[in-house]
């Protein structure tokens, strides 16, 4: 592979990792939304009520929903690598386009193209702003010539 990231565990242990924190941050994210959400519609005394009982039912859906988006994608990606034997930004754009297929195949597929080409097309918007963030921050760490001396004439 030609620029591995090494600081991360191994393809099989990776997908696993990826699941668990997909599913919390889905589970925290769809608290938080669920909860304000089900307090605004309830009365006006029993809002503590209505958010609890809207988390409860909702929220752990949620986290579940992100787990299995982002074990599928990860999964995918970790075949990707494999089957490319690079590590770039296709392998993201591929892999979410994979995901978002195989996640709406049961719509038929009409449904499940469009949905891939949509993922492909998110990703590859999500790469894209990686790329240009990293170069807008990495311009200072460029190295540069020192300055010629005054008495030195350019050649």
């Amino acid at each position: 592979m030609a620029h591995a990231d090494h600081t991360r565990d191994p393809c099989p242990w990776v997908i696993l990792s990826d699941f668990g924190s997909a599913f919390a941050m889905g589970a925290v994210g769809g608290t938080i939304w669920h909860g304000i959400k089900g307090a605004r519609n309830s009365p006006r005394g029993d809002r503590l009520v209505g958010a609890m009982s809207v988390i409860k039912a909702r929220a752990p859906v949620t986290g579940g929903n992100f787990g299995v988006w982002g074990g599928m994608f990860s999964t995918f990606d970790c075949a990707v690598k494999g089957w490319r034997q690079k590590e770039d930004m296709w392998n993201a754009i591929i892999s979410g386009f994979l995901t978002g297929g195989c996640l709406a195949a049961r719509s038929g597929p009409r449904g499940a193209l469009t949905s891939a080409v949509a993922c492909g097309i998110l990703l590859s918007v999500f790469e894209g702003v990686g790329v240009l963030v990293s170069r807008v921050f990495n311009e200072g760490t460029r190295p540069q010539l020192p300055p010629m001396p005054e008495n030195m004439q350019p050649q």
